[in-house]
């Protein structure tokens, strides 16, 4: 009963967030439905009847181009349609992420996924008790006696992560507790769409290397008594990530901390995931390797060439056709999907923003089916071609020579690498009346196989 209370009052959060994207102008769309969405269900029969409108708006927006008709008023229409079936699939995605945190083990507080040790939690106590007050000596002290208990019950390998104490003044800082470390990182995981779907590794140092087979090894068929020739060997090239430092500097009022019902633990959890998540999703798609990681857009220039004859690290493109817009015809997707090898087209899926995402509800195959269907089944995403999308708003727009769209295998064609270990000091000189907090961690990004990954780019070739 208590899960189904607390699914029913944080689905009611959304009714606000719908209510928004609900609102358009009468003339240009009526939305009839119920504004709040209050289950998983819902949303999923709001999202068809949608898109069955949908439909049936861009049919007579294609039918007025054919007959030289103005489509203006058509256009706002599917634009604001866009906007509200996005407003729903976004409720959807966030009410499923709501349902499957419940149904964990120790949801409602019987117990965690990792139990802490009663060192941790002593540490934990002691850490928020000195982020209130860092000046009070006697809290200074807790905290770097519970710090010093805890690494005593580690491993080598926690204890590196841990042991980060500065200092124990007012400028100094300790390392965050491990509790508020994981639920600052499952939070940077829900808010930074490729870290959802690339391969994440932590590591000790930034000097993390990776050795990739880029041809593999060959072989030959024999009879029994047949000569047993040389054959090649693999051929290996070395992805090494380049690494930055990824600060978050929540800022929160003295007399906030002073306020024994500020939660200063999930405020901490919350402003520090949001920040970096953000700052992290634009360096994994297009961040230059200079003192952060090395985007997927980032390495050397895409080319045309095929796998077979094209550089280690280099992706290939597949021209839109049209210098400045998205393809007049479905047949370049069609190219995309077809042309990256069928071991990694299991596992792929579409890249792209909000925006280009609109633009791709409106393609049909030559049997008049939309490419776009949206998720209908609880816990799937949309899909287009048969492929799942996941949206990633640092994602170029539109442009000529932009890549605006990525598909393939992004567990295999992309790395991320954390180290272990997240740092956090405490500033309250720079802006009186107010505390700072400066939450930071090394993350390194790198393209791994660039086999598994093709782009579109807006280009007549």
């Amino acid at each position: 009963m208590k899960s189904k209370s607390l699914l029913a009052t944080m689905a009611l959060h959304f009714a606000a967030f719908t209510a928004k994207a609900t609102s358009f102008a009468g003339a240009a769309y009526e939305q009839r439905d119920e504004p709040s969405i209050k289950s998983v269900a819902e949303s999923i029969d709001k999202i068809a009847t949608a898109f069955d409108e949908y439909k049936k708006t861009n049919d007579q927006r294609i039918e007025a181009i054919k007959s030289g008709q103005s489509t203006e008023a058509l256009d706002a229409k599917l634009a604001k349609m866009d906007e509200h079936i996005t407003s729903i699939s976004e409720a959807k995605s966030r009410l499923e992420k709501v349902e499957l945190k419940l149904a964990r083990p120790g949801a409602m507080g019987n117990g965690g996924e990792k139990s802490e040790t009663p060192e941790a939690v002593e540490y934990r106590e002691a850490f928020v008790d000195w982020v209130r007050n860092p000046k009070d000596t006697d809290r200074q002290m807790r905290c770097h006696q519970a710090n010093k208990a805890l690494e005593a019950k580690q491993t080598d390998r926690e204890r590196r992560a841990t042991q980060t104490v500065t200092n124990n003044t007012s400028a100094g800082g300790f390392a965050l507790p491990e509790f508020i470390e994981r639920q600052i990182a499952r939070l940077s995981v829900d808010m930074s769409p490729i870290r959802q779907i690339s391969t994440v590794r932590t590591v000790s140092t930034p000097d993390y290397k990776e050795l990739f087979d880029v041809n593999g090894a060959t072989f030959e068929w024999l009879g029994e008594t047949d000569t047993r020739n040389q054959t090649n060997t693999p051929d290996l090239r070395e992805v090494a990530p380049t690494f930055g430092m990824a600060s978050a500097k929540p800022q929160a009022s003295e007399e906030s901390l002073d306020d024994l019902f500020f939660n200063v633990e999930q405020w901490l959890i919350e402003s520090a995931a949001e920040a970096i998540a953000q700052g992290e999703g634009a360096a994994f798609v297009a961040g230059n390797g200079t003192k952060k990681p090395t985007g997927f857009l980032a390495g050397p220039t895409p080319v045309t060439t095929a796998d077979a004859t094209r550089a280690f690290g280099t992706l290939q493109y597949i021209a839109s056709g049209q210098a400045a817009a998205m393809p007049t015809s479905a047949d370049v997707f069609y190219d995309l999907v077809y042309g990256i090898r069928a071991r990694y087209r299991n596992n792929a899926q579409w890249v792209t923003s909000k925006a280009v995402l609109a633009a791709m509800r409106k393609y049909k195959d030559t049997t008049g089916q939309y490419l776009w269907q949206p998720a209908l089944t609880a816990g799937q995403p949309a899909t287009f071609l048969g492929y799942g999308i996941t949206e990633a708003e640092d994602m170029p727009a539109v442009a000529a020579n932009s890549f605006p769209l990525a598909f393939g295998d992004f567990k295999e064609g992309y790395l991320i690498c954390d180290r272990v270990g997240t740092r956090i000091t405490r500033d309250e000189i720079t802006t009186p009346g107010f505390v700072k907090f400066y939450v930071r961690k090394r993350v390194g990004g790198m393209l791994r196989n660039t086999q598994a990954i093709k782009l579109l780019k807006v280009a007549a070739s």
